[in-house]
């Protein structure tokens, strides 16, 4: 098996852990979860759901997602930075492209790589992530 025949398996193998990571959230609308990963290990992992401390509730009475509902890669990204792990140079593994704040949050926490299972509503993530020389790559949960 070649090195190429290789990542891909791994990047298969955590792209499946991130959509059972995404099991954890307590949103009814839509569950993303995802995992960063750094030499083969995982060093933090996430899902959607709203700040610590806070009713675990994302949707307000009409369906509408709250305003302060952290998205998958928000809550990765924080609490690997509350740890001893840097996410310099890691591939974030996530269910959903990311938005455009998460992109930010991408670019600033040093991950180099993004692989993801669905398209988000709006391409301005993926748009940004490019710009900033991150490779992504979409692989369909469906396939693997």
């Amino acid at each position: 098996m070649d090195s190429k025949q290789k990542q891909f398996l791994l990047d298969s193998r955590y792209l499946r852990m991130a959509k059972i990571w995404a099991e954890n959230s307590y949103c009814d609308r839509r569950k993303v979860g995802a995992l960063i990963v750094k030499g083969k290990m995982i060093i933090s992992d996430g899902y959607n759901g709203t700040p610590s401390g806070f009713e675990n509730k994302c949707e307000d009475d009409e369906n509408q997602t709250f305003t302060y509902v952290l998205h998958a890669e928000a809550n990765a990204i924080t609490k690997v930075a509350k740890s001893n792990n840097s996410s310099e140079g890691a591939t974030l593994y996530v269910t959903a492209s990311p938005c455009i704040e998460c992109a930010k949050l991408i670019i600033q926490a040093g991950i180099k790589r993004v692989v993801y299972s669905e398209a988000y509503r709006s391409s301005e993530g993926l748009n940004l992530l490019e710009k900033a020389g991150i490779s992504t790559l979409q692989l369909s949960l469906d396939s693997i």
